[in-house]
């Protein structure tokens, strides 16, 4: 698979590019909850993947009855939150991309305006590489691993 960088305009100077593409969540324990089509920044520096509480609600999932909670840094500067680890089904691009279940973080508090971030366990993991070409604005992605 191969995505385009996403140009974000900056009012104040130069644009921002990154490597956000398109995904689909759907929570595997909930077949009648929306699935939702997101927007995710693809972060080797993020170690798991996190998406806001409002993500989990419209998922039909209650972010704070996980059986497992850590708390992160780096999301808000100088501070380490709560973030609720929940399965849930990922599937990459537009419809038809390669689609798997792993475990991902909910942030309460964390940003509704921006997008979801797609870190190195649970999503990286999953596939044979990532390869971010920022002289190109292409990110690769290769096969769903078994």
């Amino acid at each position: 698979m191969q995505f385009s960088y996403k140009r974000f305009p900056n009012p104040n100077g130069i644009d921002i590019i990154r490597p956000v593409i398109p995904v689909t969540l759907r929570n595997p324990l909930a077949r009648h909850a929306p699935a939702v089509g997101y927007e995710a920044l693809v972060d080797s520096g993020s170690d798991r993947s996190i998406f806001s509480g409002e993500i989990a609600e419209l998922l039909h999932i209650d972010v704070t009855s996980a059986q497992r909670v850590l708390f992160v840094g780096g999301v808000i500067a100088g501070e380490r939150r709560p973030v609720y680890l929940h399965p849930i089904e990922i599937e990459v691009g537009l419809r038809g991309g390669a689609t798997f279940e792993t475990v991902a973080a909910f942030m309460p508090d964390f940003s509704k305006s921006g997008h979801g971030l797609l870190g190195r366990e649970g999503f990286f993991d999953r596939f044979s590489f990532i390869k971010f070409k920022d002289f190109d604005s292409l990110l690769e992605i290769g096969k769903l691993r078994q």
